[in-house]
């Protein structure tokens, strides 16, 4: 039994330890739109973080003018004109880090029109065009280290691809660990990739988690957690593709303090309910109804379906995707989420199980496993909430 109590634990210490800037697993995304223009060219177009931009460009382009210039007139409006100032030093660094060929040979990129600026999330993107001339081919390739963990500014960059070409279209995501794609990939292989895509994102979302490990030591019985589990899939389900498609649209301002919130309320809520039927545990089973849940019971689950809802514009959020429906787009976005299910059903098999069978073995361990998890928890949760209000998270 204190080895149940162990392997409970183990994973409560394991992401209480990560440090909160670490509660994402990606931390910058890369959005690559690419079609075929006249003859055998083609035009892609990149947008990428204006400030880790500057940073890159002037590091590794050795340009610190251009930092200079470029933080001078970071959200002002006016970082087009520094970067078209320092135009070559831009095509530089992102032509050493992506790059397009056509059935195997190089094609050769070209600057079509000045730097331009959107904006994603509030937060101004560097629209970089670039006219690629390719020989003939049926297929072509696309390659993508823009942002490297080696540079040592952000960790685990993921560039999403959009494209138009050779007869097909569709979405691709390329990662440090494949950081190729062709337009001859099959479709199971690119939906792979946003399946392990999803995966990761829960897996090293440590907000995620610990959101999850609250509702696990907050449910008592096997209907419980599935009841929980269920609430909070759906809920995330709908904000997920809504926000992602662009129907919705919620600043992360607001998103992620929410998000760090929902974390503690869910732990504290255990937490108040282990206080309240200290000295009567047979209190609850005198306030259930004939569904077997009490008022309690159907209010956690409404919290549970609310937070689903911040959560899932979270995951949106780390996808990066906000274009327009299209069956291709949706079926990557579907794919991106059943690798977070696959994630989120796997760790409550692991952990519920344990969990229940300390309860009903050794009751006082059992509930004192789920009290210092969900302790750890909502402590986690209100420092992330208060360092992401503040700005310092």
């Amino acid at each position: 039994m204190l080895a149940l109590l162990v392997v409970v634990g183990s994973l409560a210490v394991s992401v209480l330890a990560a440090a909160p800037s670490d509660a994402h697993g990606f931390s910058s995304v890369v959005y690559v739109d690419a079609a075929k223009s006249a003859g055998d060219t083609v035009r892609t177009t990149l947008e990428l973080e204006y400030d880790l931009l500057v940073v890159s460009v002037a590091e590794n382009e050795k340009a610190p003018k251009f930092y200079k210039d470029g933080m001078a007139v970071f959200q002002t409006g006016h970082e087009p004109s520094a970067l078209n100032a320092h135009a070559d030093e831009v095509v530089s660094y992102a032509t050493k880090r992506f790059a397009v060929s056509a059935g195997g040979k190089p094609c050769v990129p070209e600057r079509s029109r000045a730097i331009g600026v959107t904006y994603r999330e509030q937060l101004p993107y560097a629209a970089l065009t670039l006219d690629w001339h390719c020989p003939p081919a049926s297929a072509h390739e696309f390659r993508s280290q823009l942002f490297p963990d080696g540079e040592g500014y952000v960790q685990g960059t993921v560039t999403i691809l959009k494209y138009a070409l050779d007869g097909q279209s569709g979405s691709a995501s390329l990662t440090a660990d494949a950081t190729t794609f062709s337009t001859e990939q099959p479709a199971f292989v690119r939906f792979g990739q946003f399946f392990l895509l999803g995966a990761e994102h829960l897996l090293f979302g440590i907000d995620h988690i610990l959101f999850l490990l609250a509702l696990i030591v907050g449910s008592r019985r096997l209907r419980d957690i599935v009841l929980a589990a269920t609430s909070f899939t759906v809920a995330h389900s709908v904000t997920f593709i809504l926000a992602a498609l662009g129907l919705v649209t919620v600043p992360a301002a607001i998103v992620e303090p929410a998000i760090a919130m929902s974390i503690a309320v869910v732990a504290i809520w255990y937490l108040w309910r282990v206080w309240r039927e200290r000295n009567d545990p047979l209190a609850r089973i005198a306030r259930q109804t004939k569904t077997g849940l009490d008022t309690a019971d159907w209010a956690r689950l409404a919290v549970v379906f609310l937070f689903g809802l911040l959560h899932g514009l979270g995951f949106a959020s780390a996808l990066g995707i906000d274009e327009p429906l299209s069956w291709s787009l949706l079926g990557s976005l579907l794919v991106f989420n059943v690798g977070i299910e696959a994630v989120q059903l796997s760790i409550i098999l692991l952990v519920f199980p344990l969990l229940l069978l300390l309860r009903r073995q050794v009751p006082k361990a059992g509930m004192l496993a789920g009290v210092v998890v969900a302790a750890g928890v909502s402590v986690m949760g209100l420092i992330w909430f208060v360092q992401r209000v503040s700005g310092t998270a």
